[in-house]
This record gives C-alpha cells, sequence and structure tokens, in this order.
C-alpha cells in the first residue's frame, strides 16, 4: 500500500448545533443523536444498509444511506456515524463521515520516512482491539483555491520478544506536510487497522509541535 492521502476537503467533519432544530417538545430531531465509530455494510448499490460499532453494538439502518465518498458496492467502510436508536435493532442515520484507515508496513518498504509534526489530542484502543483510533490536528491552508492534501501511514519497526516471553509491536506515524501551508487547523480521526495475528503489546510514536510522544496498548 502507498501512503495514504488526506484530501482535508473531502473530509469535513458534520457538525449539528441545537439551533438547527425546534425544542418545542423538548426533544429535538438531534437531541436524542449518537455518534459511534465503526464499520458500515454497503449493499451492490453502493448504500449503507447496517453498521456495527466499536463496543460491538449493531443496527440496521431504516432507511439505507447514500454518501459521496463510498464508491466500491458490497463492501464495509470505516466511519464515525451519527444516528438515532430506533426499535427492534434499528437506526435512523444522521450522517456519515468517513474514517481513513491505515495498514502498517514494515519500514523499509517506505521509500521516504517523513514525520513531519501534527497536534496530538487522543489515541485509544476499540473494543474490539481490532483498531487504534487517533484523533489529530493537522495544520492545512489553500494553495490557488485548492486545499493541499497531507500524506499518512504507519511504519512498523520491529516486533521484540520481551523477557516474560509476550511480543511487543512497533509502530511510528508517518506524516508528510506535502508543502501544505500552515494558515489554520483541522481535527480528524484515523484508524490503525490491526493484523489478525496480533502480538500481546503495541507501542506508537507519533511526532507532535511539543516532542515526540509514546501511546502502548494491551491487544490480547
Amino acid at each position: 500500500m502507498k501512503n495514504y492521502i488526506i484530501p482535508f476537503c473531502l473530509l469535513t467533519f458534520l457538525l449539528f448545533s441545537c439551533e438547527t432544530d425546534s425544542y418545542e417538545k423538548g426533544q429535538g430531531k438531534y437531541s436524542l443523536m449518537m455518534a459511534d465509530m465503526g464499520e458500515v455494510t454497503v449493499n451492490g448499490s453502493k448504500q449503507v444498509v447496517a453498521f456495527t460499532t466499536d463496543d460491538g453494538d449493531s443496527y440496521r439502518l431504516t432507511v439505507p444511506t447514500s454518501v459521496q465518498w463510498i464508491q466500491t458496492a458490497d463492501t464495509t467502510y470505516r466511519a464515525i456515524i451519527y444516528y438515532n436508536k430506533v426499535e427492534n435493532g434499528q437506526a435512523e442515520s444522521m450522517g456519515l463521515t468517513s474514517v481513513p484507515t491505515m495498514i502498517p508496513k514494515e519500514h523499509w518498504r517506505y521509500k521516504e520516512q517523513t514525520q513531519d509534526p501534527v497536534g496530538f489530542e487522543s489515541a485509544w484502543l476499540a473494543k474490539s482491539k481490532k483498531y487504534i483510533n487517533l484523533g489529530l490536528l493537522f495544520k492545512s491552508g489553500y494553495v490557488d483555491d485548492t486545499m493541499m492534501p497531507h500524506l499518512v501511514s504507519v511504519a512498523q519497526d520491529t516486533v521484540l520478544v520481551n523477557a516474560d516471553q509476550t511480543r511487543t509491536v512497533y509502530y511510528r506515524f508517518l506524516h508528510g506536510q506535502n508543502d501544505t501551508p500552515q494558515y489554520f487547523t483541522n481535527r480528524h480521526y484515523l484508524s490503525i487497522l490491526l493484523p489478525e495475528e496480533r502480538p500481546d503489546t503495541a507501542c506508537l510514536t507519533i511526532v507532535t509541535y511539543t516532542g515526540t510522544i509514546e501511546r502502548r496498548f494491551a491487544l490480547k
């Protein structure tokens, strides 16, 4: 896989304001809305018909939903799902945001291993232990009315056997600013897809504007 390109102009997050709806009865259209990261199921018509959250809760949509960023039929995408619960395991879709998903590669497979800094907000392991999720801040800007893309990927440096015979995989977050002007800051969420045959722990390092940080995750 090549570096993942994030065209920020296509990844604007959905924001909801209480001013967009009436609260005459104490509940508005968005007052019960939930937001979860998870996997969405796409049918043959490129419509989202169901989803499973990272907490393991599954729902079918009351109405199939189409979004522009879905390009492949009969597959699964990673997304943030905004929804209202309905009865009998169903949910009403209130919005979907694509979550870029990176697959770690051995470091020697990368010709370039740029680690330009990012702003760090959060990193957490999905309950399924299938993904490491990241909340990061990217400095961006326009060039000739075009939002420039950032390049992101994950390098696997090594897998070490510890004194207690457990194994730890070491990852590095790679980020290329790609000559993008740094006029303003955008928050974005990304996921790292972990291999099925996982070691016991993962150690991830990220270069930030205040220095290199390290986060460890128990995978078993």
